[in-house]
Formats: structure tokens, sequence, C-alpha cells
């Protein structure tokens, strides 16, 4: 079992990214997969169960109490047999929703859900926020392998290089390690070169280059992954070779984050902005 964390900046399309290569590992590779939603919007799982709102594991502990947080109760399956859970948040302005992170992974371990015959576990996290209980998959351990979500924007680079550096911080007590850059492009001028040149500094790999396409959004309105809104689109067959890069994926490094003045000479040099 492989349990792997998506990280991005927010609104970089992380948890789309994560659920349209969920599905396309089930439908083209037969692995068995599992998402844990670890956004206290709770929207990491919804293409996948066909738009149905589920329980959260907070939502359940705060009402009914940690005795009624049993898998039946909050875990669900969807496209391809796919396990859901999303871990929600606290009540608006009360309380810590990455505490509420911490919770729902360590009921989740308690109570088996992670089970031997998974092949791969995604942890799709909040933003580009790695501290507190938002980096708990990879400071403790819970994941192994990092991938961050990014674009040809400036600022969703700097955001790749912040959470590089926060992987820095937990490689070495957690050994946890990043396994490449996914862009999620936005079709902005020279994006490819600009992230291949970006990635290659930090010491990684572009692993996949995701174009932009409306058949994502025609899918998400019809509350499915292109995948399962149509396997035969040309976007489907992306997020299938998407997959099969991670499944095959062998490079895996502690990133060395780049400084600002580097950061900022590259986006001169690819006339980026936001």
């Amino acid at each position: 079992m492989r349990k792997i964390a998506i990280y991005g900046k927010g609104g970089i399309g992380k948890s789309t990214t994560t659920q349209n290569t969920a599905a396309a590992m089930a439908h083209y590779h037969n692995q068995k997969v599992f998402i844990h939603g670890c956004d206290p919007k709770a929207d990491s799982t919804r293409l996948i169960l066909g738009g149905k709102p589920q329980e959260t594991v907070m939502d359940v502990l705060r009402i009914e109490g940690a005795e009624k947080v049993t898998i039946d109760k909050v875990v669900k399956k969807g496209f391809k047999d796919i396990h859901c859970v999303e871990s929600g948040g606290p009540e608006p302005g009360v309380g810590c929703a990455g505490r509420g992170i911490i919770t729902a992974i360590d009921l989740m371990e308690h109570n088996g859900a992670y089970t031997p015959d998974l092949d791969f576990v995604f942890f799709d996290v909040l933003g580009d926020v790695v501290c507190g209980g938002f980096a708990m998959p990879i400071r403790d351990g819970k994941a192994q392998e990092v991938y961050i979500v990014a674009s040809g924007e400036m600022m969703a680079i700097y955001a790749a290089n912040n959470i590089c550096k926060g992987l820095v911080k937990y490689a070495k007590q957690s050994g946890v390690r990043l396994g490449g850059v996914i862009c999620n492009s936005r079709k902005v001028d020279k994006e490819k070169e600009f992230l291949a040149e970006f990635t290659a500094a930090i010491g990684t790999q572009m692993i996949h280059f995701v174009p932009r396409d409306n058949v994502v959004q025609r899918a998400e309105f019809n509350k499915k992954t292109v995948t399962e809104y149509d396997p035969k689109e040309n976007q489907a067959q992306e997020y299938s070779e998407l997959a099969r890069k991670i499944i095959e994926n062998k490079n895996f490094v502690i990133p060395k984050p780049i400084t600002m003045d580097e950061l900022e000479k590259m986006v001169v040099k690819y006339g980026i902005a936001d």
C-alpha cells in the first residue's frame, strides 16, 4: 500500500486532480484506491460519489461520539469501488480544522480503514498549509509520498516552493519524499517550460503536464470524473497516463527549495504574471 499526500495552492485543482487520477487508476489500471479528504469543506470525494453528500468524521464525532465513528458509518464506496472518507472540520469559528485532520486519520487507523488490500491511499490536503494538523500526513509519516499540484502562475509556483520547504523539515523524521509536481495547466505562456525549469531547480520532476480541457468542467457539472463521464475523451487518457506514471514512479527526493530571488528571476524570464 502506498500512501500519497496531495498538496498545492488553494484553488489549483487538487481535489479535481486527485479524484480524476484515482478514477483512472481504478478504471484503467485495476488499482484499489482510498481517498481521505483532509479539507474542512469536505469536497474531496464528491465526484467519486456522484455528488452525494457524505457524513464527515468530525460531524459524527461531534454529534454522536467516538464510538459511532465506524467504517460503515463514515466510509463510502463510489466509482469503481473507490473508498472515500471526509475528515470534515469544526463548527465555523470554533476549534481547529487541522486538529480535526489529526483526529480523523487516527480514528481511521484505529478502525482499520486502510486495509492491506489497498494499492493507494490519497490524502487530499487543504491548500498550501504545511503546519499544524494540515502537515500531519507528512509530519507523522502517514504518507510516504507527496505530489504537488501547480501551474505556470507565479503564486502556484511560490506555494509549491513553500511546500518543499515544509517537506525538507519533515523528511528526516518521517521519511516522506517528493514524487514530483503535477502541472494542472492554466494555459499561460511558456507554462511547460517554466514548470520544467522550476522542477529541475528543486531537484524533482514534472511527473505529468495535464492540459486544460473544458470536458473536466462538463464532467463536474454531471457530478463525475472524466473517466466515468466519458472514458474515450482525450482528457481521460491524460489522467490515465498520470496514474500510470505515479504507479511506476521510482524518483523520490528530498527537494531543494530555491530562494525568492531565484524564483523571481524565473518569473521575469518567462514573463509570468498572476
